[in-house]
């Protein structure tokens, strides 16, 4: 199969496509960013990708390999973004944000700069990730902290994850939860302020059967 790029999209210059990568209608690849000129930060998108359409990614990422968008994504710039990974419908990605392997973004999630999502985590709908603590202070932008999610870590839908929080691998969030300090390994958490309630290796269908191994 070869690359499939509608006559509507816009690719601008140092973009490098990799094979059989599909670009819907209406997409923009390597726009510059403000203070940036056309081509200077060089966008790679990996082989067999799928960039659904009106989405947005900005110049200077580096996204690897089976990487599929819903419609209208926007990515900022500079972001490293790994294998395998799905970002959903109407998401936002700031720039040098670092995605690894595996990872699923469902729609209508907010990721802001510096934020760390390690491999084969699992981000719900209409997820926040903050990244400032005081907004709009005199210096905030100096004092940026993203979210880390820890390796095959769950954020349960609609939940809220503060500035510098660290959710530990394999954990997992109920939600609607806001999230105000760090998340052990491990444990469920649920609630505003969000309270450990369990083991994610506790937990068991009305079956009987383990949720997780």
């Amino acid at each position: 199969m070869k690359s499939s790029v509608s006559d509507t999209v816009k690719i601008y210059k140092n973009v490098q496509l990799g094979k059989n990568v599909v670009i819907e209608e209406y997409v923009l690849v390597g726009m510059p960013p403000k203070g940036k000129i056309d081509g200077e930060l060089k966008t790679i998108i990996g082989d067999n990708s799928l960039i659904r359409s009106h989405s947005v990614i900005y110049a200077g990422n580096k996204i690897g390999d089976n990487f599929q968008t819903g419609n209208n994504v926007n990515i900022r710039e500079e972001n490293i973004i790994g294998n395998n990974v799905s970002i959903g419908t109407k998401t936002v990605v700031e720039f040098k944000t670092k995605i690894e392997d595996n990872v699923r973004i469902h729609s209508q999630t907010f990721i802001p700069e510096y934020c760390i999502l390690k491999e084969g985590c699992w981000v719900g709908p209409n997820v926040v990730l903050t990244n400032a603590k005081y907004p709009k202070s005199l210096r905030s932008k100096e004092f940026l902290e993203g979210v880390v999610i820890g390796r095959n870590a769950k954020i349960g839908a609609n939940s809220t994850i503060l500035p510098g929080v660290k959710v530990g691998d394999d954990a997992l969030v109920g939600a609607g939860s806001v999230v105000t300090r760090d998340v052990p390994a491990g444990k469920v958490v649920a609630g505003n302020p969000a309270q450990i309630i369990g083991n994610t290796k506790d937990l068991i269908y009305s079956t009987g059967e383990k949720v997780y191994d």
